[in-house]
């Protein structure tokens, strides 16, 4: 009886179509932001759906669990959280993790090069695809570089007072973002270290007088209402992370799961910056709406800001150099191939 009973288990199993029987795969996605931010809501907008689509004739499905605005990992534990397992996908930040993802941050140290997202989307994209030493950068970490570069908006100035020239900048507190804090040197702003998370309460509160910040997050932020001049002083579109998985989670992926997790990655990223350029447009008019200022710095200010500014990443690159990390190579790489696209750098940071 037992056998018989097997058999027709068997035979009645073989009869189940692939897609009553297939795999589920389970992946958490981890993000320190919560998902009003674009770099999060990417995420369960667009990528998501694109790989339920991309295997809906496949008997593999992979299980999101969203978990975002530091419910398991804080803003710059991403890396760490995926890592170590708690989380098999995340929106790794090298802007936040600068000593895991230094040669990341290259474009954090080259400010005043460009304001083109796409650009930048573009080259770092394929610098982290193609290069080796950029590459390291996510294995020595236990993770996978997957794609979708977050890539952030021209940052400006948001204060609450009005600026007219550096002058009107010192002895005030400014709060900026990693190694955002080298653009202050020679402006006599004192930079205080900080992120969107926090921004509002500290502006409000009179902890800063102003933050380095990108329209597209001020609008949702809502920081016009405490910070109400806005200045566009050029100080560039930057990169500030990527989608990033566990390693060994992700090798023992099948390979129609992993194709379908990097092509929808593509759609991300598209719908990413055609999302954002959309955002930055939408930001300025509705600040200004709201009673925002927004005013352009001359470019006397500007060329004054770049030239007076300590050269960073000079000093980052010869300090990642001295540990054995290639920074100067990437630096120049990085430099020479935005001036190849048509970046018109106010200043050559790998040639001084």
């Amino acid at each position: 009886m037992r056998k018989l009973l097997k058999q027709a288990v068997f035979i009645s199993a073989s009869f189940i179509p692939a897609a009553a029987i297939a795999e589920n795969i389970s992946a958490t996605i981890a993000a320190g932001h919560p998902p009003v931010f674009r770099w999060v809501k990417m995420l369960d907008e667009v990528f998501v759906p694109a790989v339920t689509e991309a295997l809906s004739e496949s008997e593999h499905k992979v299980n999101f669990s969203a978990q975002y605005g530091g419910a398991i990992a804080g803003v710059g534990e991403e890396l760490e959280a995926v890592e170590a397992g708690l989380a098999e996908l995340g929106i790794c930040q090298s802007l936040f993790d600068p000593a895991k993802l230094a040669l990341q941050n290259v474009t954090y140290y080259t400010p005043f090069v460009t304001d083109d997202v796409r650009m930048v989307s573009t080259l770092m994209q394929r610098l982290q695809v193609e290069d080796e030493r950029m590459q390291k950068s996510w294995s020595d970490n236990g993770v996978t570089y997957l794609g979708a570069p977050i890539v952030i908006d021209d940052y400006l100035l948001m204060t609450n007072f009005p600026v007219n020239s550096l002058a009107d900048l010192d002895g005030k507190k400014i709060g900026a973002p990693g190694p955002a804090l080298n653009w202050l040197s020679g402006t006599g702003a004192v930079g205080v270290s900080g992120n969107l998370t926090t921004y509002y309460n500290e502006l409000k509160s009179g902890v800063f007088d102003g933050v380095i910040v990108f329209a597209s997050a001020a609008l949702p932020g809502k920081l016009f209402e405490v910070a109400p001049h806005i200045t566009r002083a050029g100080l560039g579109a930057q990169y500030a992370g990527s989608v990033c998985a566990n390693t060994d989670w992700w090798e023992g992926l099948p390979a129609d799961v992993q194709s379908a997790m990097v092509s929808a990655l593509e759609k991300t990223s598209d719908w990413y910056l055609s999302n954002l350029e959309g955002a930055v447009t939408n930001a300025f008019e509705v600040m200004q709406a709201q009673g925002a200022t927004v005013a352009d710095a001359s470019a006397e200010m500007r060329s004054a800001w770049a030239t007076g500014m300590d050269n960073a990443a000079k000093t980052w690159a010869a300090d990642l150099d001295g540990k054995g990390v290639p920074a100067t190579d990437i630096l120049n790489l990085y430099m020479e191939q935005m001036r190849a696209q048509g970046a018109e750098p106010l200043r050559d940071w790998d040639k001084e």
